[in-house]
């Protein structure tokens, strides 16, 4: 284009040369403003969205950051933690305390404590052959064997290293069931049991309320509801690795009755427990 005007010019007179250069210029400005309205309108609405995807992303980041390291909120579907813990009890629990997990993976970044006996933890419960549609579930008991302990049950009475210790029903609604109830998932048991000891031998066949002594291994633990009659815990699927240890509760921030004990509809508005709201995880 620039070769063509520069020949034109040759043969147009002076003064048809001055308005012919006014009249480019002037569609040339009006096309250039344009063409840089629409432009600058389509950058703009980029830059836009742009601006708001990395505002949702970096909000989504934020949040799987805390959920991932830090904090991670839990619902208590079931009363095996019965007084402690109540069905719909929604907690808050602290996953940097142990150290939190690295998802998808095997290791556990370095907390600021440790288990200690008579915690409720939070963690991935050991493989349930029973559970073949979720053998794997995330979990919360109490902490009642550490490594290096011996424990076992007499008539319901649970000992750990000849100390007997506090007693799980708590309440007169937590009756007691039947303690000679048979499980084929005790045989794990069998594995761990010492012989010969001052606390007794093993049973033949361990139950509900008597088994052990069983010697817990290093970098393993063994939980326990408090409501032992009404608790799937470590006496079925066994000992607890260091390495499935996910969180401590600190909280409830929220709780109601089930639907199916509350007279009121819409339980989760209309029965709220306040009076638990707040209450520290002990």
């Amino acid at each position: 284009m620039a070769s063509i005007a520069t020949h034109a010019q040759d043969r147009i007179p002076v003064a048809s040369k001055k308005s012919a250069g006014k009249g480019e210029t002037g569609k040339g400005s009006v096309a250039a403003m344009r063409a840089g309205k629409g432009g600058g309108g389509g950058t703009s609405r980029t830059k836009k969205y742009w601006e708001g995807f990395k505002s949702l992303a970096g909000t989504v980041a934020i949040f799987l950051l805390l959920r991932t390291f830090l904090i991670e909120a839990y619902r208590i579907p079931s009363g095996s933690m019965i007084p402690a813990l109540l069905i719909n009890d929604w907690l808050f629990v602290n996953k940097l305390r142990y150290g939190p997990h690295i998802p998808f993976t095997d290791w556990n970044l370095p907390g600021y404590a440790e288990p200690v006996r008579g915690d409720v933890v939070v963690f991935k419960s050991p493989v349930q052959i029973d559970q073949p549609d979720d053998p794997t579930p995330t979990l919360v008991k109490r902490l009642v064997g550490m490594p290096g302990d011996t424990i076992y049950m007499r008539d319901a009475v649970l000992y750990v290293d000849g100390i007997a210790q506090k007693l799980g029903y708590t309440s007169p609604e937590q009756t007691k069931g039947d303690g000679t109830h048979v499980d084929p998932l005790f045989v794990w048991q069998h594995q761990f049991e010492v012989k010969g000891t001052r606390f007794g031998e093993p049973p033949v066949q361990p139950n509900h309320d008597n088994w052990g002594p069983l010697l817990i291994p290093q970098e393993r633990y063994f939980m326990m509801g408090d409501n032992r009659y009404d608790s799937k815990d470590g006496r079925y699927w066994g000992l607890v690795p260091r390495k499935n240890v996910r969180g401590r509760p600190m909280f409830v921030y929220y709780s109601f009755t089930p639907s199916r004990e509350s007279d009121r509809p819409l339980s989760f508005i209309t029965d709220i427990r306040w009076g638990r709201l707040g209450d520290w995880i002990r």
